[in-house]
């Protein structure tokens, strides 16, 4: 019997998605706050030209800089977990038809199950955007709970991709369904698109997150991804996550940030130096 979702889908409004945003503490960025957001990160490369050799010299660098993990695409995920056996940090794998979702489901399946038995720790996949927007939210919810029952254990983070769903109503919808399902993480963007991560599009998935624990009492994650490249942009995203959900959220089981430059930049921040601020592009 096919599961179903429950569609009561709380509206949702700008002008108060915005006066939450508004309300941000101000002060002044804090080290601690740098480190903080140092080891959230998943530490990433997901490029046409990713081999062995710098995928090893990724999970160098994540050890050393003491980030939460590394996400790199399946056919690198054990070169990963090899060079991370001894360290802390995960293993991420983007899997499921990353970036467009655009396979049979059955074709996506194989592709995360290879990532896992290749030694994934955890999986990033991407909700089908264009059946979401034909208003097929059962076919999301289905993909994500087939995904979710092969990833068992496996940490699964859903991304949204909330630069391409139109309205934050629709990232409202998206979020729910992504967590009735099962996600253990909503996760913003690929990275991939001209607009990745917002700190509208995260406060309404902040809300679903919060509306989900207040009704059931299960923690799912937050992944802003996308764009975050400096250390100021970061902190802002971690004031947001603590004043709606709580200090107890900012911890890699909970929250993460998809990112490739910001680390740089961060340890630039961190040990005095100036940060290369661009909040653009990237993952």
């Amino acid at each position: 019997m096919t599961k179903k979702f429950t569609n009561n889908f709380p509206e949702v409004e700008a002008s108060a998605i915005e006066n939450k945003i508004q309300e941000i503490n101000d002060a002044s960025i804090t080290i601690e706050e740098l480190k903080l957001a140092l080891s959230l990160v998943d530490l990433t490369t997901l490029e046409g030209k990713d081999n062995d050799s710098n995928v090893i010299k990724l999970a160098q660098k994540a050890i050393k800089s003491g980030v939460a993990a590394v996400c790199v695409y399946p056919t690198l995920v054990r070169i990963a977990k090899s060079e991370l056996k001894n360290a802390k940090q995960k293993v991420a794998s983007v899997a499921g038809a990353f970036p467009s979702g655009q396979l049979p489901l059955n074709l996506r399946l194989e592709e995360v199950k290879y990532a896992i038995a290749e030694g994934a720790d955890e999986i990033d996949m991407v909700i089908s955007r264009g059946k979401f927007l034909e208003g097929n939210y059962q076919f999301v919810f289905n993909e994500v709970s087939a995904i979710k029952e092969v990833c068992g254990n496996v940490r699964l983070k859903v991304i949204l991709e909330t630069g391409e769903l139109e309205s934050l109503q629709n990232i409202r919808i998206a979020s729910d369904i992504a967590i009735q399902a099962g996600a253990d993480f909503i996760k913003t963007s690929t990275g991939k698109m001209s607009v990745n991560a917002t700190l509208p599009a995260v406060c309404v998935m902040l809300q679903a997150i919060k509306d989900h624990y207040d009704l059931t009492g299960k923690k799912v994650g937050l992944k802003p991804s996308g764009g975050i490249s400096d250390g100021a942009t970061a902190i802002k995203y971690i004031r947001l996550t603590e004043k709606i959900l709580g200090k107890e959220w900012l911890q890699p089981n909970l929250f993460r940030f998809g990112a490739s430059r910001l680390v740089d930049n961060l340890l630039l921040e961190i040990t005095g130096g100036s940060a290369i601020s661009n909040s653009n592009g990237g993952y």
